[in-house]
């Protein structure tokens, strides 16, 4: 171990005195940070989860209450704080949510960029760290959530860095620091997201290596592992103390419920009797890893990929990691597409590992360069079908097609040009080339052509507030986030997380306590307390149509909510 350590640390250095790798990294942090960037400031935040992240850091930094999330005035007891803590810190300092709610994703998305390139220079050299750059910004799931506002790009990131603060220690150079720096940054991914501790599983094939025999790891293994876990609870303790402290203190039931529901129904509850997103065992396999994580698992159809692989101690326990990742997600009922996104930088290691000294099979190529040519005869032919306004295409987008006709005309005309320029050249250059154009004109003109069809309840809250007069008093039942977030005027509602038929008593009983009061809500059947016939139609958004009731509506008996609930939202400074 101590010769191959030697080996590695005389690369390492290599490359950091190498003029190469600052070019190299430069290079490819200007081409990340345009496509990430990209648009930023250009859209509102989109269904499903960004409206509620967004209005979560909104009354963050509007009341003061930074431990407890809040949504609506009501507690949000689902995730932990942070991501919503960076969401607010910026605009804390901007005073805009719309120019700064995607930035959070996208630094942290860089940080990991820089991370995966650094980490391949240290163990193999620059040219594997600038393919290894280049897959991971090919690779359809990094670059979606990097420019997302979802928890998930974020607890990504601090797993990215924590992985790479356990590959310094265990195979480049034996660090401590770094070691338990790995550890700290597991602890922010629990207080992002619950699954922080992810990296941990990488001590498994570590283990079982050194204790089988198979490679031993002298000076890496040690009672000192045991240090990580402290430096872990230490992170989760400046996050945890506070608010164990101040739900205990504060004697107030709603906190008590949030500290009771985030430290258990949100984690084992969740993973073990998961509510929603079922899906089956394959499903990550099957569905998400062929779309997502497309071009980079074709190396894994190569023989000489398994013959190198067996030859290395990383490849074989990021390969292991990245399967325990998979198989820990796979055991649980609910599955959604963005949980193996952590696993992904791992993934595009191994890929650039392999095809930094090799290439594709001549039949990778082919498809690649084939799929090329598909994509943008594709798209050239939606343009003519929004150019002739053909009933598929108005029926999504619209009668006004003549817009998205001409994006799609150029979008097809770059690919088709990446095709013909690229047919004597790697088809991953080409692929690459594509995308990004692709991405920056999506980001720009895509985000201003979708922005109205994405948030219609901007437009929505205003006609409300013409409706009511500036003397009504609004109320919300069966609502989505974005009418929160959206909102110009100050509203009430009652409870999100209470059954519709709940709400829609404790609404009745608001309603009859004072005049000029409104309800806007959707046309449910199931509605109790109210008729719906006498309703002024708001016509649909996000999938449902909404409706508003006056005085007029309330039905002359309701029976009792089991609990009176209302929370009031103040609007000071309306979403900008």
């Amino acid at each position: 171990m101590n010769q191959v350590s030697g080996s590695i640390g005389a690369r390492c250095q290599q490359a950091w005195r190498n003029e190469d790798y600052y070019q190299t990294l430069l290079f490819l942090l200007v081409i990340a940070a345009v496509i990430i960037l990209a648009g930023a400031g250009f859209r509102d935040p989109w269904p499903a989860d960004e409206p509620r992240f967004v209005e979560v850091a909104r009354e963050m930094v509007q009341s003061g209450n930074w431990f407890f999330p809040m949504r609506g005035g009501e507690l949000y007891p689902d995730k932990p704080p942070v991501f919503m803590w960076s969401m607010a810190a910026f605009y804390w300092l901007t005073g805009s949510l719309k120019a700064t709610f995607m930035l959070p994703n996208a630094i942290v998305s860089l940080m990991a960029l820089v991370c995966c390139y650094d980490i391949s220079a240290k163990l193999w050299n620059v040219k594997t760290a600038r393919t290894v750059g280049l897959l991971l910004l090919i690779a359809p799931q990094f670059i979606i959530q990097a420019k997302a506002a979802q928890i998930d790009a974020m607890v990504a990131a601090w797993i990215t860095i924590a992985m790479y603060g356990l590959l310094r220690h265990f195979f480049v150079k034996t660090s401590w620091t770094w070691y338990c720096v790995a550890w700290g940054f597991m602890g922010m991914g629990i207080i992002t997201k619950g699954v922080g501790f992810l990296p941990a599983l990488l001590l498994i094939p570590i283990l079982f290596l050194h204790f089988s025999g198979k490679h031993r790891f002298e000076e890496q293994v040690s009672w000192k592992l045991l240090w990580g876990p402290v430096a872990m609870l230490a992170v989760v303790a400046c996050w945890l103390i506070p608010m164990l402290s101040i739900a205990e203190s504060s004697h107030n039931p709603d906190f008590i419920a949030y500290k009771n529901n985030i430290l258990f129904k949100q984690t084992g509850q969740r993973y073990a009797h998961s509510w929603g997103h079922i899906k089956p065992w394959y499903y990550f396999v099957v569905s998400v890893i062929p779309a997502m994580w497309f071009p980079l698992y074709f190396v894994f159809f190569n023989k000489k990929f398994w013959q190198q692989s067996r030859q290395s101690v990383v490849i074989i326990s990021l390969l292991a990691w990245i399967a325990l990742v998979v198989v820990f997600f796979s055991f649980s009922p609910g599955k959604r597409g963005v949980y193996i996104l952590p696993a992904l930088p791992m993934m595009a290691l191994i890929a650039g590992h392999f095809l930094a000294r090799d290439t594709w099979q001549p039949w990778v190529e082919k498809l690649l360069k084939g799929l090329i040519a598909v994509l943008g005869v594709a798209m050239l032919v939606v343009a003519g079908m929004a150019l002739f306004k053909a009933h598929a295409v108005t029926k999504a987008l619209g009668d006004d097609t003549l817009p998205y006709a001409a994006f799609f005309i150029v979008a097809g005309a770059v690919w088709l040009l990446a095709f013909w320029k690229g047919l004597k050249k790697p088809a991953l250059c080409s692929l690459g080339a594509a995308l990004a154009i692709t991405w920056v004109l999506y980001s720009f003109v895509g985000y201003s052509l979708l922005n109205p069809m994405r948030t219609p309840a901007k437009a929505m809250m205003l006609d409300v507030q013409q409706k009511i007069g500036s003397d009504g008093e609004l109320g919300l039942t069966r609502f989505k986030e974005q009418f929160l977030l959206f909102s110009p005027i100050s509203l009430t509602h009652f409870s999100y997380l209470d059954e519709a038929t709940e709400q829609d008593r404790n609404a009745w009983q608001w309603m009859k306590e004072k005049p000029n009061r409104y309800i806007m809500t959707t046309n449910s059947k199931d509605m109790e307390c109210f008729d719906r016939t006498k309703a002024v139609d708001l016509g649909m958004a996000h999938r449902r149509d909404w409706i508003l009731l006056d005085s007029r509506s309330l039905l002359t008996t309701c029976t009792a909510p089991k609990e009176k609930k209302r929370y009031h939202l103040t609007i000071t400074q309306p979403y900008s």
